[in-house]
């Protein structure tokens, strides 16, 4: 599979954004995301393919542009559905689904059928679940950084309390993760791009 470069995914985020505004805060969460599993890559367990993780991180969040209306306005009612929309964005554009899953499989800790059904979530009932482990690093990466206004860098210790609030074993998840890839460093992503961590 070849895996598109940097130029190629800005191209697509400049296609779809539907303002500059909606491109500088998702193409921006992408970048800061590909730092964040660049560096867990670095010390996760060996045999992660790189390339995907780079693709995979710059393209997770692309099903956002489908969620602005023509007044520019974000649909967070329906912001689940942003993973699902992702990856038939980029089926549309040609890419293998091996790169629609980073879209469809990084919301929370992963998304089950029970989830769906529990929750009355807006998506067709399936399991949206990382699978492969470059799925699980980027998936875990998103974590650590929000697209709320403004902008935010997310601690280890608010991540996990934002997990629990969707059930205990979504908190165990996420610190299992925790335990195998360690905490980014995120002071040099605030000093950057002047977010704060919280």
């Amino acid at each position: 599979m070849r895996v598109p470069s940097d130029d190629e995914i800005r191209a697509v985020h400049a296609e779809h954004a539907p303002t500059r505004e909606a491109f500088d805060l998702v193409y921006t969460h992408c970048r800061i995301i590909s730092t964040i599993a660049a560096e867990l890559l670095s010390r996760a367990p060996g045999g992660l393919d790189p390339e995907l993780v780079r693709a995979g991180s710059l393209l997770h969040d692309i099903g956002v542009y489908r969620l602005y209306d023509r007044s520019g306005q974000l649909d967070y009612p329906r912001y689940v559905r942003h993973g699902i929309l992702g990856r038939d964005l980029l089926a549309e554009q040609g890419y293998p689904d091996a790169l629609g899953r980073f879209c469809s499989c990084h919301t929370g800790v992963g998304i089950t059928r029970e989830d769906i059904r529990s929750q009355d979530l807006p998506i067709p009932p399936d399991d949206y679940v990382a699978e492969s482990d470059e799925e699980e690093l980027v998936m875990f990466a998103d974590k650590f950084h929000s697209k709320s206004h403004p902008p935010r860098l997310v601690s280890p210790e608010t991540a996990a309390g934002r997990m629990r609030t969707f059930g205990e074993d979504k908190e165990l998840r996420f610190k299992s993760l925790l335990a195998t890839y360690g905490e980014p460093d995120l002071r040099p992503l605030h000093e950057s791009y002047g977010h704060e961590i919280t």
